[in-house]
């Protein structure tokens, strides 16, 4: 029977050629085992220090920090939904439309009906499942090219908007409704010169992470693979504790963290649990992999395929409700180009053209890479026209970087 492709999250370890190999060898089989995801996490590492320097520190200012969060929460929580669809082997050519779409339907809802934010949202994100299903019908049961299918629902949602609007913009929203994307945690506890329920939620985030990363040791000495040395492993830890310590200063310092941050810690959890430890998400990976040793293996192909259309469009929905709750209204115009930034945020993250591979997080760094590089080069004047060709240089070398790799290692 073929083989199915593995992710990074799913490879094991190389298992261990000896007691005394060096610290230099096991971290080079690390990072050729994770080379995607260290490869880009490391390229956004440099990507934030080439721009703070080039702006003379204003890149990483809690202010510029906060609004780079806000400013793509929308494209990120598209990413993590195209991952997925990518991952399956497929691709969605209308989620910009469709978020559009929901994103008028809830302007409607609360500007000309009066109906509740929460009423609005709950209905928002039924209709985004709703569509969802429909091209995952189209594309799943019925055999139909996914390019095609959402080819269609492209055109048909952008009309749509433009009908229920009838080319105007629809506003103001509810204080409440606004929150979901420009609000932040509230203040609590003694006044001090940062904000406390920041400080708190930082540190539960970084115990969390240092105590997945020991309990990933230990399970990997458990099954005898071949873990980090020590001392490398402290190394590690300090690394991650650094990142998440300034992350958090820089947020207590403001305003706090801002509530579409917490929407995307929830995704990122949630989501990346179910893509690593579900049997939902290993048949993804195997149907992305290979579709038809998927069938022979007894995976439901074509219910998983669904499925990931159906939470493509809950998350199409979610965006636009952020999108929309941003610009204070419902636009006709919302949504232009969502569906090229979050493809290109899925591969420069670390997706294969050919489906199979990729990680939630992946997608998440995908979309910093891209936001860092639009605010960074808004910060240093460089005009809209060149910040295109430099994204759609990015994109082409993350995916030639791909093809590399796989020939490299089928030769």
């Amino acid at each position: 029977m073929a083989q199915t492709k593995t992710t990074p999250e799913t490879t094991p370890s190389t298992p261990q050629t000896g007691r005394g190999a060096s610290a230099g060898a096991v971290l080079a089989r690390a990072l050729r085992g994770n080379l995607r995801q260290y490869g880009m996490l490391l390229a956004l590492a440099l990507i934030v220090l080439l721009f703070q320097f080039w702006t003379d520190g204003i890149l990483l200012q809690p202010l510029n920090i906060t609004n780079l969060i806000q400013q793509n929460g929308y494209i990120l929580i598209l990413a993590i939904g195209m991952m997925i669809v990518i991952i399956a082997g497929h691709i969605d050519l209308s989620v910009g439309s469709l978020a559009a779409f929901v994103g008028a339907t809830a302007a409607v809802m609360m500007v000309k009906h009066q109906a509740p934010w929460p009423v609005a949202l709950v209905a928002a994100l039924l209709i985004g499942g709703l569509a969802g299903a429909w091209q995952g019908f189209w594309i799943a049961y019925l055999g139909i090219p996914s390019f095609i299918v959402t080819l269609a629902g492209m055109l048909l949602f952008r009309g749509g908007t433009q009908i229920l609007l009838q080319g105007q913009s629809v506003a103001p929203f509810p204080k409440g409704f606004q929150n979901i994307s420009s609000g932040f945690l509230p203040a609590v506890g003694p006044h001090t010169n940062y904000h406390n329920l920041t400080l708190l939620l930082g540190l539960a985030v970084l115990a969390v992470a240092i105590l997945q990363e020991v309990r990933g040791r230990r399970r990997a000495a458990s099954y005898g693979l071949e873990p980090l040395p020590a001392g490398l492993f402290l190394v590690k830890l300090g690394a991650i504790t650094t990142a998440v310590v300034a992350f958090t200063l820089l947020l207590a310092s403001y305003h706090g963290v801002p509530i579409v941050l917490l929407i995307l810690g929830v995704l990122l959890v949630g989501f990346g649990y179910v893509m690593r430890n579900s049997i939902l998400g290993r048949h993804t990976y195997a149907i992305g992999g290979n579709e038809a040793a998927a069938r022979l293996s007894g995976v439901k192909s074509k219910r998983v395929v669904f499925l990931a259309f159906v939470n493509m469009g809950v998350l199409a929905a979610l965006a636009g409700m952020v999108f929309a709750a941003r610009l204070n209204a419902g636009t006709p115009q919302a949504g232009i180009n969502f569906e090229l930034e979050a493809i290109a945020a899925a591969f420069i993250g670390g997706a294969s053209a050919s489906g199979g591979v990729g990680t939630v997080l992946g997608a998440l760094t995908g979309g910093l890479v891209l936001g860092v590089l639009n605010n960074g080069m808004s910060l240093v004047g460089v005009g809209t026209d060149y910040q295109q060709v430099i994204k759609g240089l990015v994109l082409l070398a993350a995916v030639g970087f791909d093809v590399y790799n796989k020939r490299k290692a089928g030769g």
